[in-house]
């Protein structure tokens, strides 16, 4: 009698719940929430986050239209930009830039080489929103890995819009790739990145599989821009509370169609998570349960386990988008590294 009793219950609470769901169009609206600063994140990240301003969803919703992409970017570089050199020095790593096929990439080669990848790789894809990150700006994150995984990394400083929308970044991925492939096996090689970079990176596998070309042997996805469509459960939820990216309405949505350049943006080669994942390599995966990305990097790892991928997803509380980048000094971006030289070290060959 117990036994038959809560499935009826849950029945009627589904009903219920239905029903207040249908009565406001499909659609919740959550009244103002108090957030208080997360116990359960790192002291670092903590104090970090209390010092930071609540996020203003408002400013954030400006009219980019007529925007001048041109003078942003070089604003942008020009507030951003650590010396090569000094990056080097800082992180004990060489860097010399060079072209391959007329792509722009920087070769970072550690002053100490991990035996394990002395015929490895790391194919690095900066981020940027598929429209910042360019030039010695392109390099930072790749300088890192290289540094913690020793482990020789290129860094590809791919064309961007507005000059060179989609698909030329993807195809100067392909090129590189193509190159190193004659001196490098594929499952020596790791590709990867954070955000904009994660998200080409997962789109360029894509791209390799159409092509026939043998997959890398690991794929680094920080915080993937996975789908530029405003999909993502956690660009609703996690509007506001993300202190990085804030909001998918503005800066975000209008670089998503500067660089689609008119192409469905459910094309998996902009929008991976809509593509088969059942190909792919063994994918490393962060984000935060803060991160405006957190659904676009949930989705990709279930996409990849439905297909039966080895997939090693890490959420860290409180981490708002690629925050493990922009705050080293804590445990969350020591972990994220260190976990990734882990996941090198196991899957490739």
């Amino acid at each position: 009698m117990r036994m038959a009793f809560y499935p009826a219950i849950a029945s009627l609470l589904l009903v219920c719940c239905t029903v207040v769901a249908g009565d406001s169009g499909n659609k919740w609206t959550i009244s103002k929430r108090l957030v208080p600063a997360p116990m359960g994140a790192s002291e670092v990240l903590r104090n970090a986050i209390i010092a930071t301003p609540a996020p203003d969803v408002r400013q954030r919703l400006k009219n980019f239209e007529k925007i001048d992409w041109g003078a942003m970017k070089r604003a942008r570089a020009a507030s951003r930009t650590f010396p090569l050199s000094d990056l080097g020095k800082y992180l004990n790593v060489e860097i010399r830039s060079d072209e391959i096929n007329g792509v722009k990439v920087h070769h970072v080669i550690p002053s100490e080489i991990d035996p394990k990848f002395n015929n490895a790789l790391f194919l690095y894809l900066h981020g940027g929103a598929y429209v910042f990150g360019a030039g010695d700006n392109s390099v930072s994150e790749a300088a890192v890995i290289s540094n913690t995984s020793k482990i020789r990394a290129l860094s590809v400083d791919y064309r961007m819009p507005p000059a060179d929308p989609f698909p030329a970044a993807v195809d100067d991925v392909v090129t590189v790739y193509r190159h190193v492939l004659k001196t490098t096996a594929a499952k020596s090689i790791a590709i990867g990145g954070t955000s904009a970079g994660g998200g080409l990176s997962l789109a360029a596998v894509h791209q390799f599989i159409s092509l026939n070309l043998d997959v890398p042997g690991a794929i680094y996805a920080g915080t993937p821009w996975s789908d530029l469509t405003k999909t993502g459960d956690t660009l609703y939820t996690n509007e506001g509370l993300d202190r990085i990216l804030v909001t998918y309405d503005g800066l975000l949505k209008a670089a998503a169609l500067l660089y689609a350049d008119g192409n469905d943006l459910k094309n998996p080669l902009l929008s991976p998570v809509y593509g088969s994942f059942d190909k792919f390599p063994p994918t490393y995966l962060v984000t935060g349960t803060r991160d405006l990305f957190l659904s676009d990097t949930v989705r990709v790892h279930r996409k990849l386990r439905t297909a039966g991928i080895v997939a090693d997803l890490n959420v860290y509380e409180a981490l708002s988008h690629a925050g493990y980048v922009y705050n080293p000094a804590s445990p969350e971006s020591q972990q994220t590294y260190g976990e990734m030289r882990e996941f090198l070290r196991t899957h490739l060959q």
